[in-house]
């Protein structure tokens, strides 16, 4: 028996950080937002946060797709991120009281996995007694809820629809993750009950945005659907392909929108990579270009490079394009969309890393080891700076020449256009190519 092909559209676009997160994903989604049907997060959870400014107005959301802000729009949680239910409960009204409708609009996968109260307790006590080796989690309870998703004890959404075995799966958890608190970290332990009834009010709170969101997206993509995947973090901070064990616990590059979503990767048709043009790391781990020096301040405070969820100052140095032809190769990114140009506008010089060597011997590949990349000597190449705003230009020609030369140096070296230059914060002061 022989069955003819049907010809699959692509019709799946993935975005993904190209770096250690915090590269403005933020905007370049809102802007796509209005050219795509659906917009899925697909991991992560409440430690990463995308700002979008519109309006006057600054807006950062953890778990809420950027595209919630476009009425035609509708906006996914896929089945790969973690959900912490008071986080998510205050982002909807805050999204609401901004005016914006979201009912119809906003749909949480049921196999998505819910975050406790034990987790975040367990994250910081479990940082805090790392000393020196801390990995600098934001204690939001990430990890731990990844641990249980893969130890297979994780609570999941659809798991609220049976009240019985919601409480029994908590109490035993709890006998663990108690023993845990007070024997091992000499912390308070929780309350099964209060745990039981706080979530059971969330399952009536969130039941109108459940869906099976892997069958929706595949049937909504077969009716010829346009679908967004974006990611939360960076391609440098992914569990399997980061700078381990300084590393998220999720897979943030183009396969996690795969698992992490239900979509088939036959109806992918183009990955956009993200970077800033320059680079930020938040937390501990290696950073080979980071700036320990006024050259680093003067990059935070033009760039206010502090954390949109904790607050906590972003360590800054110049752009890796070592790190960043790595980040291209393990996504398959076909385009790459350049953001926080602006911050370059007032530097004499500015720099790029071209190469790294390790004991006077050249790398040939980037090293994912730790050790390794603690060692590495970064190379550079240095370029005049422009000394003037790019914010009015509509196409690239507009842009001032030193600039041009900065970016095509970029789109050379990595041998991938770059087509979205964000040259500010604004909405509309980009450049398309």
């Amino acid at each position: 028996m022989s069955f003819s092909k049907k010809e699959i559209p692509r019709k799946a676009t993935v975005l993904v950080g190209a770096q250690f997160g915090d590269e403005g994903k933020g905007k370049l989604v809102d802007y796509l937002s209005s050219k795509f049907d659906i917009v899925v997060r697909y991991q992560g959870g409440a430690n990463a946060g995308h700002t979008i400014c519109f309006d006057d107005k600054t807006v950062v959301l953890h778990l809420i797709p950027s595209g919630i802000f476009h009425e035609n729009c509708v906006c996914v949680i896929g089945n790969g991120v973690v959900i912490d239910p008071d986080a998510l409960m205050k982002e909807i009204e805050e999204v609401r009281a901004l005016g914006y409708n979201i009912d119809g609009r906003l749909f949480i996968s049921h196999n998505a996995h819910l975050i406790m109260p034990y987790h975040k307790s367990l994250d910081s006590a479990s940082e805090e007694s790392m000393g020196g080796m801390r990995i600098g989690t934001t204690g939001r309870g990430i990890g731990p809820s990844y641990v249980d998703k893969f130890s297979r004890i994780g609570i999941r959404i659809v798991d609220l629809l049976h009240p019985k075995t919601l409480e029994e799966k908590l109490r035993k958890n709890l006998e663990i993750k108690n023993t845990l608190l007070t024997k091992v970290y000499a912390k308070n332990e929780l309350n099964v009950e209060e745990i039981v009834k706080h979530y059971c009010a969330f399952d009536r709170t969130i039941d109108s945005y459940v869906k099976n969101t892997q069958m929706y997206l595949n049937e909504q993509l077969r009716q010829g659907k346009s679908v967004l995947l974006e990611g939360a973090q960076g391609s440098l901070l992914d569990v399997d392909h980061g700078t381990y064990p300084f590393v998220t616990s999720s897979n943030p590059t183009a396969g996690g929108a795969c698992t992490g979503s239900g979509v088939p990767p036959t109806y992918i048709g183009n990955v956009i990579g993200v970077a800033k043009a320059y680079m930020t790391r938040v937390g501990n781990g290696a950073f080979p270009t980071e700036l320990n020096n006024e050259i680093g301040e003067k990059l935070r405070t033009i760039g206010h490079e502090y954390g949109a969820t904790t607050g906590r100052a972003r360590r800054c140095g110049w752009l890796d394009l070592v790190l960043l032809k790595y980040a291209v190769a393990i996504n398959g990114i076909t385009e790459l969309a350049l953001t926080k140009l602006d911050v370059l506008d007032q530097f004499d010089e500015i720099k790029v890393c071209t190469g790294y060597t390790v004991d006077g011997k050249v790398l040939k590949d980037f090293p994912t080891d730790h050790e390794t990349l603690c060692k590495v000597v970064p190379q550079y190449r240095t370029f005049k700076g422009w000394k003037t705003s790019n914010s009015k230009a509509k196409s690239f020609s507009e842009m001032h020449a030193n600039a041009r030369a900065y970016i095509e140096f970029i789109e050379e070296f990595l041998e991938t256009p770059i087509t979205f230059i964000s040259v500010s914060p604004k909405r509309d002061e980009t450049v398309f190519r």
